[in-house]
């Protein structure tokens, strides 16, 4: 069995790392590249960084940064954030990143999952998902959940699937920075749908929090910033944890 991923994620404004609730309110949590190489002695499997001034405020991603991480780094990383066309996914490759995340993008032009899967392969393309419950149905949200959109997460997603995305990163924004925990019912319901991996995002507080998504959503990896971030959570102590629990982990 797969052993399953803990990720932490690094949203990244102007070069910095922040933190917020709900995706306002952000606070400073640290430089990058210190925290990756932090994060990848702790133990942890992979890292996302997500450039949330990148899709906002029309910037391209921070190639420098990306350098930079991969010298520090022995784990994959993920990078987000801008990244529009075949171009500034290669600037990526070419500058260390072994995984690409694509949002508001592929929404926008959904040929775009086609064109990096069949330029680059279908596990260098992470799609990711900001998902909100609306008037009963899950619904797809854009530039940090700024945008709302009228596509239903679930279809997106099993089409998203069909055009060649490797790896769906889903993110509950209702359970987002709120720390009661990940939403299950749905990443389990989309789990069920696909046969690509999800990352399960949005709502850890706890080690529990992380036990209970790899056993009721049967996600293959969980994401978290600020619990990590703050020290609230320290991955060894997570990974025994999950160990006890007999999921399957790299220790």
């Amino acid at each position: 069995m797969l052993s399953k991923r803990i990720i932490p994620c690094l949203d990244v404004k102007d070069g910095r790392t922040v933190k917020g609730i709900n995706f306002v309110d952000l606070r400073d949590a640290g430089d990058p590249v210190e925290l990756a190489a932090q994060y990848a002695k702790q133990g942890a499997d992979e890292l996302v960084f997500l450039d949330i001034t990148a899709t906002h405020e029309r910037r391209k991603t921070m190639i420098e940064m990306v350098k930079s991480v991969a010298k520090q780094l022995n784990i994959p990383f993920t990078i987000g954030g801008g990244i529009t066309e075949i171009a500034d996914a290669e600037a990526l490759l070419n500058a260390g990143a072994d995984k690409i995340s694509i949002n508001s993008a592929a929404v926008k032009n959904p040929q775009l999952i086609e064109d990096l899967a069949k330029t680059f392969g279908v596990q260098f393309v992470v799609l990711a998902v900001d998902t909100k419950h609306i008037n009963g149905k899950n619904i797809v949200h854009l530039n940090g959940g700024r945008l709302i959109t009228e596509l239903e997460t679930e279809n997106w997603i099993k089409r998203a699937e069909d055009l060649g995305a490797g790896e769906i990163l889903l993110t509950s924004m209702d359970h987002d920075g709120t720390k009661q925990g990940f939403d299950c019912d749905l990443l389990g319901k989309i789990n069920k749908m696909i046969n690509i991996p999800i990352i399960a995002s949005g709502g850890a507080g706890k080690t529990e929090h992380f036990t209970e998504v790899f056993q009721k959503a049967g996600v293959d990896a969980a994401l978290a910033a600020s619990v990590f971030h703050y020290g609230e959570i320290l991955i060894p102590d997570l990974k025994q944890e999950l160990k006890r629990n007999n999921i399957p982990i790299r220790i």
